[in-house]
């Protein structure tokens, strides 16, 4: 039992310190971003507007939801002139870089998992070894950068898609007019000397963040696939599922960090 409980321990170091070395490889590799700006693009494109349709769907119901259960238990005390402003931060703060990040994980994520692992249970990495191609320059560094970058482009757009979600519902079911509405989300979202809040750049950083870990987590369990058709298929689901994990975790130690240590 112990040493089962060991193997299983080691395997999980092991695949932590591969991903952490990876990232760090793809960022040393960054110096070769000239060469690789159309690898770049194109993963920028296959991360960005391929999966903007359905984040833009979930966003607009996300910011519906929450601003129709708010507003429902902020009604039984009279305060629901404060949709907009909760709304607002919610999305901004949370739920927009969340709900973006767990889609690029299920859709993006997923899917260089298994074009890498495919390349890799069937030589085509070593075959760049031997053409002395790093598959960590030519295959993980443009993704890793793409996604780093569409990751809080996604979510800029998510948050104010969700936004107009919650006027939607503050005017139908809160009777709550568009205009009021709009004006405390702008006092919501600006301050007196102009700097963004708190609240705006702490989502901003989340996503960038997420986006980040997703692709390196995504390409590294790639690399890791074994055994054919199987192994591509263990290598998605180990994509996905550590991606989830790791954007909660994450989630709340950046919370932490920029509420309890930044000023």
């Amino acid at each position: 039992m112990f040493a089962a409980t060991g193997r299983i321990i080691r395997g999980y170091l092991a695949g932590a310190g591969y991903t952490v070395h990876l990232l760090l490889c793809a960022v040393g590799y960054l110096r070769h971003l000239p060469r690789r700006s159309r690898f770049v693009l194109d993963q920028g494109y296959a991360a960005g507007v391929r999966a903007l349709p359905v984040s833009l769907v979930v966003a607009l119901f996300a910011g519906m939801i929450l601003a129709l259960q708010t507003g429902i238990e902020l009604e039984h005390y009279g305060t629901s002139n404060v949709i907009g402003t909760i709304t607002a931060l919610s999305m901004c703060r949370e739920m927009g870089p969340f709900i973006t990040a767990t889609i690029l994980a299920a859709t993006v994520g997923s899917a260089m998992a298994a074009e890498i692992g495919t390349m890799k249970v069937s030589d085509e990495t070593t075959a760049l070894d031997v053409m002395s191609v790093d598959p960590v320059d030519y295959l993980v560094m443009p993704r890793v950068l793409a996604l780093t970058i569409m990751c809080p482009i996604l979510t800029t757009i998510s948050d104010l898609v969700g936004i107009y979600g919650g006027s939607l519902v503050a005017q139908i079911h809160l009777d709550i007019t568009p205009s009021y509405y709009w004006n405390s989300v702008k006092e919501a979202l600006t301050t007196p000397d102009g700097i963004l809040p708190k609240d705006v750049y702490t989502g901003i950083a989340k996503a960038l963040v997420f986006g980040c870990m997703i692709a390196t987590v995504s390409c590294s369990a790639g690399l890791r696939a074994t055994g054919g058709a199987l192994g591509v298929g263990l290598a998605v689901q180990t994509a996905v599922r550590n991606s989830i994990l790791l954007i909660i975790v994450m989630g709340y130690v950046l919370t932490w960090l920029f509420y309890f240590l930044v000023t």
